[in-house]
């Protein structure tokens, strides 16, 4: 075997080697393999102890030491559709006074979807925790493209400081 073909043989291995690296860096850095989630399932093993589930406070609790100024930080997500002035409609209605207001009836809005628009309901706190939780999933049909808040401490703060605007 001559200089060249052994050249060209390590040239292969080491270019196919070199390739493998980088798909082996770049699916690392977009799967992220080592930041998991909860467990789906657990497996039980016998007399080991079960692990303690956290308790989950009431909202009625998280709304009695809610925060408006908290909220009004996770509440400027929303204001690229949304104001809290009476009248000020934007790509949604405005929000001011809408704790207790009926479900698609601020004035002056035409743009509700058969999603709220047909609810027939107010807006109380369980209303607002709901809604604010899965919008697409409390409203079937609603055209607000938020995916809601999965925290219930920014929930409860966001719906705070709405009080605070409302009669």
């Amino acid at each position: 075997m001559d200089t060249m073909t052994l050249t060209k043989v390590a040239a292969g291995v080491i270019g196919a080697w070199l390739v493998l690296l980088l798909a082996k860096w770049g699916g690392e850095g977009v799967y992220h393999p080592h930041a998991h989630g909860e467990q789906s399932y657990v497996i039980e093993i016998e007399g080991a102890e079960p692990a303690e589930a956290e308790a989950e406070i009431p909202f009625e609790e998280l709304m009695a030491s809610a925060s408006a100024d908290k909220g009004a930080k996770v509440f400027r997500k929303c204001t690229a559709c949304h104001k809290v002035e009476d009248g000020a409609n934007a790509t949604g209605p405005f929000l001011f006074n809408v704790v207790g207001r009926d479900i698609g009836a601020a004035a002056g809005f035409s743009g509700y979807s058969s999603g709220l628009a047909g609810k027939g309901e107010a807006w109380t706190i369980e209303n607002l925790n709901g809604f604010l939780t899965k919008p697409s999933e409390w409203a079937p049909g609603t055209t607000m493209g938020f995916a809601g808040l999965k925290k219930p401490e920014d929930r409860a703060n966001v719906i705070a400081y709405l009080q605070s605007f409302s009669n």
